[in-house]
């Protein structure tokens, strides 16, 4: 019957069961197509995220059509040692929605920076090698100030890997070269307790 049928025969008398606890009802329940499709999957893959953590969580990933629908947590961690009890499944909240950051309108999608910081960093690199360029910008007080003292602000433009990675590059080697190679660290969040964890490039 069409959902319209169904509306206006709602108040007709139904056959009852039970001593009239229960009603039969033969309403048309297409609609509940709708959640038994939010779960239908064409195959599991196992994947990690990137939620602003090492990557150590495993999870089990649902795919459908080349999509991902929704994740799961692995249950299938290796035994330590024999007397340390198994692991207990492992993955955050931010984890589980993952999939809502990889399709969302807001995620970035492109390589951003601060328009001050390119504009210096354009200029310094006419004349000078990338490594140079930034200690030009870093040694300069007040060009150095001039995008610093804006953080928080915005004011991000779109620029592309190569210059970004170029950046990225020289800023490293710059404080290698001048602070020694221990100022360049990564940083892991607990509870991503594991070696991966203590990975100096995991932020690369």
């Amino acid at each position: 019957m069409s959902n319209l049928l169904d509306r206006l025969n709602f108040l007709a008398p139904k056959e009852k069961f039970s001593n009239g606890h229960g009603v039969t009802t033969n309403e048309n329940r297409g609609w509940e197509d709708a959640y038994r499709k939010r779960w239908q999957h064409d195959k599991i893959v196992r994947s990690t995220h990137g939620v602003n953590c090492t990557g150590s969580c495993s999870w089990k990933i649902y795919v459908k059509g080349g999509i991902v629908t929704w994740e799961t947590q692995q249950t299938d961690y290796p035994r330590t040692r024999p007397d340390l009890p198994n692991h207990e499944p492992r993955g955050c909240a931010r984890g589980a929605s993952y999939s809502w950051y990889m399709y969302s309108a807001n995620r970035v999608k492109h390589p951003l920076i601060r328009s001050r910081l390119v504009k210096l960093w354009r200029d310094a690199r006419v004349m000078r090698e990338p490594v140079a360029a930034w200690e030009y910008i870093q040694q300069n007080e007040e060009a150095r100030k001039s995008y610093q003292e804006v953080r928080g602000h915005g004011g991000f433009v779109r620029a592309d890997w190569d210059e970004v990675n170029e950046i990225i590059a020289a800023a490293n080697a710059y404080t290698a070269k001048t602070y020694g190679p221990d100022r360049i660290f990564g940083f892991s969040p607990i509870p991503a307790m594991s070696m991966v964890s203590y990975a100096a490039g995991s932020r690369y």
